[in-house]
């Protein structure tokens, strides 16, 4: 991602709203009984999204689609499916799992306000292999010295990595950060993402099981359900309930979990 690239004093929301056009039932070449055509939440309610807030939380269950989504939206707006920058090649296709939501991207409409060519697709599983493409470019041009974001803890690197990152203007996609973070870390991210809303030139698309994640101020939580998307209250989240009776009644929780 280049620094030189025109920024735009818009506020974010950058990307307003990404749809599947009515005719996509007629198109050739859709096998609707495979993934990810064959998701609940395509076949039920097709697929239109309107972002109105500069953070937006998808959740729901494993397997709902989120992302899925958070996936076919990147590929949409430039990004590899293999994670990284708009036109970055850091990940060879045998790293990434194949999750085919590229192929729902392909068939996403978008509209844009004022579209932006800059930012990022975070995958957790291939973080490290974009780390180290990072990390051996900077060394190479500068002699040496780079970011360096795999000399640090696992949690460290993905915290230096979105601070670094996360400065410069553009759309960024989490997929699930929390997979990398411990609790604590999760609120020194949360910090970040705080940080970015305050400064007003970035837009967050995030998939997360997280309710640490999810509790972020002023961030639209969209539960993902095989009716569509609805907006969702923290506390009325699944994840939440859970966590909140686990920490209430710890033992008695398992055991009624467990039987």
């Amino acid at each position: 991602m280049a620094r030189g690239r025109a920024q735009t004093k818009l506020p974010p929301p950058f990307l307003k709203r990404v749809w599947l056009p009515d005719d996509i039932g007629e198109r050739e070449g859709i096998d609707w009984d495979s993934y990810p055509y064959n998701l609940a939440l395509i076949r039920a309610a097709g697929l239109d999204i309107t972002f109105s807030n500069p953070v937006t939380i998808l959740v729901g269950e494993n397997g709902c689609g989120k992302s899925t989504l958070i996936e076919a939206i990147a590929r949409r707006c430039g990004f590899s499916d293999k994670g990284g920058a708009q036109g970055m090649a850091a990940v060879r296709q045998s790293v990434a799992s194949d999750r085919d939501g590229g192929d729902l991207g392909d068939l996403l409409r978008a509209a844009w306000l004022p579209q932006i060519h800059q930012g990022w697709f975070f995958r957790a599983e291939t973080f490290f292999s974009v780390a180290r493409y990072l990390d051996e470019a900077a060394i190479e041009a500068s002699a040496g010295r780079g970011p360096q974001f795999l000399a640090a803890s696992h949690g460290q690197g993905f915290l230096a990595f979105f601070e670094e990152r996360l400065n410069w203007q553009g759309i960024y996609f989490f997929d699930e950060p929390e997979s990398a973070l411990s609790p604590a870390r999760q609120f020194d991210f949360l910090k970040i993402l705080r940080h970015i809303q305050r400064e007003g030139k970035a837009q967050i698309i995030m998939a997360t099981h997280s309710p640490i994640l999810m509790a972020l101020p002023d961030a639209e939580l969209l539960h993902v359900t095989r009716f569509g998307l609805r907006p969702i209250a923290l506390e009325d989240t699944d994840h939440y309930r859970i966590y909140r009776e686990f920490i209430l009644y710890p033992r008695e929780t398992i055991e009624v979990m467990t039987e």
